[in-house]
């Protein structure tokens, strides 16, 4: 089965060099990856001792970073190395300082993990959430390399439960722990033989906790509230905001930041095109009055978890597409109440969070509006959501500590 996958991987990469030619995200991909073997011999040294964390993207690089800085505080004279699977990561995170290497990981065929592992040779791996590369793992087995998983989230109709997946199931024998979110996904590990199993939850309260100790002032912001409630739009798709057009142009004394997941001209311009209260773009701001306008678009990115720290309201998007909910918890963080669209059931802190009333769920264009109306023209009801939602952030921290005594009882110094 491992020879049939392997197969079927080299297939993969000469199909997406072709598709590469039509679509811009697929190039990045392919032609991110051809220069990370020359990457890797150019910043780390036989002789350097190493540390690698894999991140199939953005969200699990923003879980992982917690575990990463406490790494580098432990093991001050390793190196970090960091791989992306997709340029959504990579592209915006390419130039953390939180590692010391950050480049793609080739796609996994025996010859990429051989000569990856060669030359990264990690002393310790941790992969996030759900990567699982059976070449990468059976390397990592072989060399002996301490490889943990963080975050683990599993699920009945995951290929490693099925009859046909003893291949993926060999490969997790190359974990010496995986840290898991849920009870659940613990006893769907078992029923497969693997015991070595913790219940660490989901790092990510620990990553936003510590977004409340950092100095969030924007004053650009600040210019533009001028006092008055405001909605934030987090990460918003078209379906998002067609739900909310009609709200923005009809509401009184209210302002509305909206940062869209994209921001391309067209998007942009529809944006503008739909909203008939005084609309500036981010990326105008500069000898304005922002104080004069209502609707401010965030056409750039990096500043949206800070903004979240000004809404009263925020909803964000994804709820209403397949592409995924984005991040909740930041501005949950912030004791906001959050509103989202209904398509959130594999996204457990959304469950969680709606089950507890932190989060509102929103099915159509009137219950967003009644979502939005209760909340900003009833102070207690707003209240009251954004505590019970900065209250679940906060009882849910603890993972970091968890793992990293794990870890350090395990491994010592390396």
């Amino acid at each position: 089965m491992l020879l049939l996958y392997s197969f079927f991987t080299h297939i993969a990469s000469f199909v997406l060099y072709i598709i590469a030619l039509f679509n811009p995200k697929i190039r990045l991909f392919v032609n991110g990856r051809k220069t990370v073997f020359n990457t890797l011999e150019q910043h780390i040294n036989p002789t350097d001792k190493t540390i690698w964390f894999h991140a199939a993207s953005l969200g699990e690089y923003e879980l992982a970073l917690p575990i990463m800085e406490k790494i580098r505080t432990l093991y001050p004279d390793h190196k970090l190395v960091l791989t992306f699977f997709s340029p959504s990561g990579y592209e915006v995170r390419k130039n953390t300082k939180a590692a010391d290497v950050v480049v793609y990981l080739p796609l996994d065929t025996v010859s990429n993990a051989k000569k990856f592992i060669k030359l990264a040779h990690p002393n310790m791996a941790f992969f996030i959430k759900y990567e699982f590369w059976p070449n990468y793992l059976n390397e990592l087995q072989k060399t002996n390399t301490p490889t943990y998983l963080i975050s683990g989230l599993f699920r009945p109709n995951q290929i490693f439960f099925k009859w046909y997946g003893g291949f993926y199931r060999r490969a997790f024998k190359a974990f010496n722990h995986f840290f898991i979110q849920y009870e659940s996904s613990k006893q769907l590990l078992n029923t497969i033989g693997f015991t070595n199993a913790t219940i660490s939850g989901d790092a990510r309260y620990d990553r936003v906790s510590e977004i409340l100790e950092r100095d969030n002032t924007v004053p650009f912001i600040e210019e533009f509230i001028n006092g008055k409630t405001t909605v934030v739009l987090g990460s918003s798709w078209p379906k998002d905001e067609a739900l909310i057009f009609d709200f923005i142009n009809k509401s009184v004394n209210v302002k509305f930041i909206i940062a869209p997941h994209t921001f391309g001209e067209s998007h942009i311009n529809t944006i503008r095109e739909s909203i008939n209260k005084p609309t500036i773009l981010f990326s105008e701001k500069d000898n304005k009055n922002l104080a004069e306008y209502d609707v401010i678009v965030i056409n750039t990115i990096g500043l949206l978890s800070k903004i979240y720290s000004y809404a009263d309201v925020a909803y964000v998007g994804g709820g209403f597409g397949t592409a995924g909910l984005h991040n909740i918890l930041e501005p949950a963080a912030f004791g906001v109440p959050v509103i989202i669209g209904p398509n959130h059931k594999k996204f457990p802190e959304a469950v969680a969070l709606a089950d507890m009333g932190g989060v509102i769920v929103v099915k159509d264009k009137a219950e967003m509006e009644d979502a939005l109306s209760s909340l900003l023209y009833n102070d207690d009801y707003r209240w009251e959501k954004g505590h019970i939602a900065g209250t679940f952030v906060s009882m849910n921290r603890g993972a970091v500590n968890i793992i990293i005594n794990h870890i350090t009882d395990e491994s010592g110094k390396l």
